[in-house]
């Protein structure tokens, strides 16, 4: 047997006896494991961001158990098995690659997400816009929204254009903070946001991935500098800003 196939079939086995014979695992439904599943994506994620493989490798099988977990639960309420859910992915894939499986040439990897929104469409989809979660956070939405309309031809002539969109909204938010307006300053930061994310996008930066590297380079900064003040014998509220900005520069030179 391929060894793929006899490890995928090696954890479907110990998922069907964990059913049976796990106080825990016996009583699992899709939404006591729900909350666990999206903590698995962003442990995964995480380990994305770090590139750390192992970790990677690891997650991967976490989310594996998952799959199985909730395919086995279907199956007992006799909805659906993995069967039907790998049977599915497959034929999806099929339909939706006519360039590697079917006669379709495609140019690049633009005219690929072109055919696929199309063929989306084509499946019965109303709008392009269909597919993006409702829950998803509203950064990687933002992103994922302006993919799929760019797949239509939505979409800036030349990535410099979006620039004088950036330029706009922040004299906008600049106007609005200069009248006081809480409710309009909250729409043109939000204006702003999505077209920073634009502007990441048109240049190939993944929005969220470059916050979440700068979110971890603030925090290595930042502990760096409260273990140096915390060596020192003081705090950090009896420093001024001057003093904190002199160890922060230094934390600067072990990025």
């Amino acid at each position: 047997m391929d060894k793929r196939l006899e490890a995928f079939k090696r954890l479907l086995d110990i998922m069907d006896e964990l059913r049976e014979k796990c106080p825990w695992d016996k009583v699992q439904t899709f939404e006591s494991i729900r909350n666990l599943t999206i903590e698995e994506v962003y442990e995964l994620a995480d380990a994305i961001v770090e590139r750390d493989m192992e970790e990677i490798k690891k997650e991967l099988g976490d989310l594996a158990l998952h799959i199985v977990f909730y395919a086995k639960m279907a199956s007992e309420e006799k909805a659906f098995d993995i069967t039907d859910v790998l049977n599915g992915i497959c034929e999806k894939l099929i339909r939706r690659h006519p360039h590697v499986f079917g006669e379709v040439e495609v140019k690049d990897d633009t005219e690929v997400k072109q055919n696929w929104e199309e063929i989306k469409l084509n499946e019965g989809n109303r709008s392009v816009l269909a597919g993006v979660p409702q829950s998803l956070p509203a950064l990687i939405k933002a992103s994922r929204i302006q993919e799929k309309v760019r797949a239509v031809g939505f979409d800036w002539d030349e990535p410099s254009q979006v620039w004088d969109k950036v330029a706009e909204e922040m004299t906008e938010l600049r106007n609005e903070i200069a009248n006081n307006d809480q409710q309009h300053i909250e729409e043109e930061f939000g204006d702003l946001f999505f077209s920073l994310v634009n502007a990441a996008r048109l240049h190939g930066i993944d929005p969220e991935t470059a916050l979440e590297r700068t979110n971890k380079k603030f925090i290595k900064r930042f502990l760096y500098l409260e273990n140096e003040v915390r060596a020192s014998g003081r705090n950090l509220k009896e420093m001024t800003l001057s003093e904190m900005d002199e160890i922060w520069e230094r934390a600067k030179s072990f990025d």
